[in-house]
């Protein structure tokens, strides 16, 4: 025999001979016994819970908690009076007027050698656009009344709850400047 096969028969005995009968196990024994009279625990039934109650939210006419606050002066050029303001029903929507003003926000701008100047809005889809002065975004006709390098300042025609329109005036300030 090679001597490979008798240190393998070797080994093979050894561990065998520690899996006899001869070992003292009554302290396992009596620690399985122990653990096995004891009382067994209680499960907690699952609690019962409410149903769910809606919710009518009805001050979809005030401001979004999660937009900023509007300053004393544009809060001031509201017109609430005019009863000339009315949107255009029949123009033709853009691309951006199909989100919520929540859902754009400012990356960026773009300003041409005559003076143009475009910003640049990411989109609900994650998409970047391009819009200049004039131009439409929101669901709520807003029409782009100015960019600057920091915001983009946008008048929005919206139900006046009295059966007429006004104007408000909105500002999408650029992704990440101070106050956002």
């Amino acid at each position: 025999m090679s001597l490979l096969k008798v240190i393998t028969v070797l080994g093979a005995l050894i561990l065998v001979s520690g899996c006899s009968q001869s070992a003292d196990t009554s302290d396992l024994k009596r620690y399985t016994q122990d653990i096995m009279a004891k009382p067994r625990g209680r499960i907690e039934p699952i609690p019962v819970f409410k149903p769910y109650e809606f919710f009518n939210y009805s001050a979809s006419a005030l401001r979004s908690p999660f937009q900023l606050p509007q300053s004393e002066s544009e809060s001031d050029s509201l017109n609430i009076t005019d009863s000339k303001v009315r949107p255009d029903q029949n123009r033709a929507k853009q691309y951006l007027e199909q989100f919520p003003l929540g859902q754009l926000s400012m990356v960026g701008t773009l300003a041409t050698p005559d003076g143009d100047r475009w910003a640049l809005v990411r989109d609900g889809n994650g998409g970047v656009v391009r819009i200049k002065k004039g131009e439409y975004m929101g669901q709520s006709f807003g029409r782009v009344t100015s960019i600057t390098e920091n915001n983009i300042n946008i008048i929005e025609i919206v139900p006046s709850g009295m059966g007429g329109w006004l104007e408000r005036p909105r500002t999408i300030v650029m992704k990440g400047m101070l106050g956002e």
